[in-house]
């Protein structure tokens, strides 16, 4: 029966890794929990059995924007679901109960904040949930880099059905503490848990130090001509700037942040999702619930917060596994900017001080790890996945550290100078401090602290401050030295420190050949299709999906993925039983499109 669904209304003809194993879970009414990378399929992993579970599933979803997604998703693939958020007038609200109370929906996709309201709880008492899946699972913990408050409320709803249902979760990104939060908080009982891995092969990583930024946006775009992908800054103001720029120099773009009207916001969502104009320009605040599948870049015009919160945005880059490009822009500048909004973050009121603070120094810690990300020579994908618990090679040949070249210095008499007056001003200062003072600094804070006086003060003239400030994180990642997680952070000795200064240990660092701070990895100029696919063919698939995306008012993606015109492009279909052997085409697809296909690929012959 599984089978039968998963092709007639999904369109594919086997699951993906770990998707069988959860949905045979849930069917068995076993709580089940799935960690799995963005595009890995994790909603047909509750759509499925929610279509053979006898009653009703809930879906917790936090965001409207997802919700709408997915229920127009379900809706072009044959399935009838609905969604109740705040998006609906109150008519409309209770429109949609009293549709479901008729059994009219198999899914309905709910905000956590309605779950405890009067007219939803009198319809949950009188109504059979089979299952309660929560979407974005980490929401629920104040450990992870999305905490909503009203995630919290879950349990209480459950506790208040006369039965309680099987309890299902779902995320992208959740470290080892995470993870046990979310079991803990949602009190899965006994639940089988699958993690088929963070990694993500198709995507590309690369970090970037450019004195221009923009100047490197552009570069970058260069090898995206008409591709559609994302651009995420860190402030409104800097969303307009480069949206302004980008409409000057000629880009089909728009921009959205949280100072837009909601109007606004949503227009320009739409003319991204309908690729009438394909790159965004946003805040953070863009991008979960937009399961847009040909996004074929990302983006970072600056560091954000977290790995978390960059693995999750990079994500939403090659949703349907084609090759696709997460680039970050970094520079020193991102790091206060982002420590700003960590020390005046306030969204949480419940929290008490000691609460807070213990959420503050996880913030200042998890932003320290972002940035070795951007300073890092080894494999960026290892990095990633390291922190995340995963241990793979050390060289996935698909990011900017593994393909660049490095040449290996003997860092010790530099480390020595460094150690030696963190030591010397008794572990008082951060690192620009240090810097200066080794650099031989004459500005008015090192004659402040009196740094001048320090034993080695203007020990190292002759090495850049960039190479130094390399050396000092290459220290810091390899705990030569530590960095305090206090809101002034300070660099400290580790138990490490003595073996450099006593000479007991020879230090030595990759660095780039010619290291130059803007140098760009080579790359590999991006496909616009692959190889055995005809451009021009694909092209009026294109165009015909467009067409259809608007007389249908949906976007174009859900109809057929470009991964899906891939292989009618392959295998030029030219009749109904040669479609149904492309990925993603359904019956109920077929029913609605498959025709048009057919005779475009007919004429195109």
């Amino acid at each position: 029966m599984k089978y039968k669904l998963l092709k007639q209304y999904f369109g594919y003809e086997q699951f993906r890794e770990g998707q069988e194993t959860l949905i045979d879970s849930i069917l068995s009414h076993r709580d089940t929990f799935g960690i799995m990378p963005t595009g890995a399929g994790k909603s047909l992993c509750y759509q499925i059995p929610a279509l053979m579970l006898e009653g009703i599933t809930l879906v917790i979803s936090p965001l409207i924007s997802l919700m709408k997604d997915q229920v127009t998703s379900l809706n072009q693939a044959g399935v009838h679901a609905a969604y109740l958020n705040s998006s609906l007038s109150y008519a409309q609200y209770l429109k949609a109960l009293s549709n479901a109370r008729d059994g009219r929906y198999k899914i309905i996709y709910v905000a956590p904040e309605r779950l405890v309201t009067e007219e939803f709880l009198t319809f949950a008492m009188n109504t059979q949930i089979s299952m309660i899946s929560v979407d974005e699972a980490h929401c629920v913990s104040q450990w992870g880099q999305d905490f909503r408050p009203s995630y919290l409320k879950i349990t209480e709803f459950i506790d208040r059905l006369p039965q309680r249902p099987v309890v299902s979760a779902f995320t992208a990104t959740a470290t080892a503490a995470v993870r046990e939060d979310i079991v803990a908080i949602l009190r899965l009982e006994n639940p089988t848990i699958v993690s088929t891995g963070f990694d993500r092969p198709n995507l590309y990583f690369g970090v970037e130090q450019p004195r221009d930024r923009y100047t490197a946006l552009l570069k970058n775009l260069e090898d995206f001509p008409g591709q559609s992908g994302i651009i995420y800054c860190l402030t409104r103001k800097s969303v307009e700037e480069v949206c302004l720029r980008l409409e000057q120099d000629g880009y089909p773009v728009t921009r959205y942040h949280a100072g837009l009207s909601d109007r606004e916001r949503q227009q320009n969502q739409e003319d991204f999702i309908y690729d009438v104009k394909p790159v965004m320009v946003a805040t953070n605040a863009f991008g979960m619930g937009i399961d847009k599948s040909n996004v074929r870049f990302v983006i970072h015009y600056n560091m954000p917060k977290n790995l978390e919160s960059y693995y999750q945005e990079a994500g939403r880059a090659g949703r349907d596994g084609e090759p696709a490009r997460c680039i970050l822009l970094y520079g020193g500048q991102d790091v206060i900017t982002n420590q700003l909004f960590i020390e005046n973050n306030r969204d949480n009121e419940e929290l008490t001080e000691d609460e807070l603070e213990l959420v503050l120094e996880r913030d200042r810690e998890r932003l320290r790890r972002m940035t070795f990300y951007c300073f890092t020579n080894d494999c960026l994908r290892t990095y990633m996945l390291n922190y995340f618990g995963e241990y793979p090679d050390s060289y996935c040949g698909n990011c900017s550290n593994c393909l660049t070249k490095f040449d290996t210095l003997d860092i010790t008499p530099m480390a020595d100078a460094i150690i030696g007056c963190v030591r010397a001003c008794h572990e008082r200062y951060g690192i620009t401090v240090i810097l200066d003072t080794v650099h031989g600094s004459k500005s008015a804070k090192i004659r402040q602290y009196h740094m001048e006086d320090n034993p080695y003060y203007n020990s190292l003239p002759d090495i850049s401050i960039p190479r130094l400030r390399q050396i000092i994180n290459h220290l810091i990642l390899t705990g030569y030295l530590e960095l305090t997680n206090s809101k002034y952070a300070v660099l400290r000795l580790t138990q490490t420190s003595e073996l450099v200064s006593n000479g007991t240990e020879i230090l030595s660092m990759k660095l780039a050949e010619e290291y130059v701070p803007e140098k760009k990895a080579k790359k590999s100029k991006a496909k616009t299709v692959p190889a055995n696919v005809d451009p021009a063919l694909f092209e009026e698939l294109r165009t015909l999906r467009m067409t259809l995306a608007k007389e249908n008012k949906v976007a174009p993606y859900l109809i057929f993925s470009d991964k899906t015109l891939y292989q009618m492009c392959a295998l030029k279909p030219l009749n109904k039983e040669e479609m149904l052997n492309v990925s993603g085409v359904g019956e109920v697809k077929y029913d609605r499109y498959g025709e048009v296909f057919v005779t475009a690929i007919k004429a195109y012959q």
